[in-house]
């Protein structure tokens, strides 16, 4: 299964669902009619930020994108299973793909966090717009070096280095010169 197509079919289904228009959608979540249509018929492959716009006019978790399973107990996620991955853009300018998300609970129903391994591929994109969004975000570099934009401060975190902080605030995760990295990161977003 082509997991590059899985949001865009589910945030459609479930706009669907609700009797929601795009239009509706897109004035409620201050993204452009344009953008919503490319994001739904996977033209685009969004970052995070629209994503989590979407997901609460929709009323739902930033995970019911990535979900196969309802499992209420405990998930365990062992290392060959953190293998599918999702792509996301990193939103710069010109970027079509610049991370790999593997998340670590996408079988876990119910859940307020989502983390992931992602992997940060290299890139010549220079031109990062920083975004915002209700939530909180954790970050732990397991390989490489990642710039952190947060307001009108810049962290440079080596393998090792973590970062807690609120994504209302304005910011932007990228490789240090557009070199690979992997990160750990823990996304909070409330419904």
């Amino acid at each position: 299964m082509d997991t590059s197509k899985i949001v865009g079919e589910k945030i459609k289904a479930l706009r669907e669902d609700k009797s929601i228009s795009i239009e509706e959608l897109a004035q409620r979540s201050g993204l452009a009619i344009e953008q919503v249509e490319r994001i739904e018929n996977n033209i685009d492959i969004p970052s995070l930020a629209p994503l989590i716009k979407i997901a609460r006019v929709l009323g739902v978790r930033l995970g019911t994108f990535l979900d196969d399973q309802d499992e209420v107990g405990p998930v365990v996620c062992r290392k060959k299973e953190a293998k599918d991955a999702i792509s996301f853009s990193n939103n710069a300018i010109h970027s079509r793909k610049h991370m790999e998300y593997h998340s670590l609970s996408k079988s876990k129903a119910d859940r307020h966090m989502e983390p992931f391994i992602i992997d940060v591929m290299p890139t010549q994109d220079t031109d990062f717009v920083l975004s915002s969004h209700e939530g909180e975000e954790f970050i732990m570099v397991m390989e490489g070096i990642m710039e952190i934009s947060y307001g009108k401060n810049t962290y440079l975190l080596e393998e090792g280095d973590s970062i807690y902080y609120d994504s209302i605030v304005p910011h932007h995760v990228h490789a240090y010169e557009g070199q690979a990295a992997k990160i750990l990161a823990v996304i909070y977003t409330p419904i």
